[in-house]
């Protein structure tokens, strides 16, 4: 998922850069809708490791 991240911020980053303010735009709100389910999956396994939930085993 980072790996995923880090490819819309270059592409939108690229796009702006090149003038397509569409595709830029689009890249940058795919990339923060995945910053939140990555933020939100961060925050969930942190808890439920406080809890000492194991997701492995």
């Amino acid at each position: 998922m980072l790996n995923l991240l880090i490819l819309l911020i270059v592409v939108a980053v690229v796009a702006g850069g090149l003038g397509f303010t569409g595709v830029a735009a689009g890249a940058a709100t795919a990339a923060n809708i995945v910053f939140g389910l990555m933020l939100i999956g961060i925050v969930l396994v942190l808890i439920l490791m406080a809890m000492g939930i194991a997701l492995l085993v």
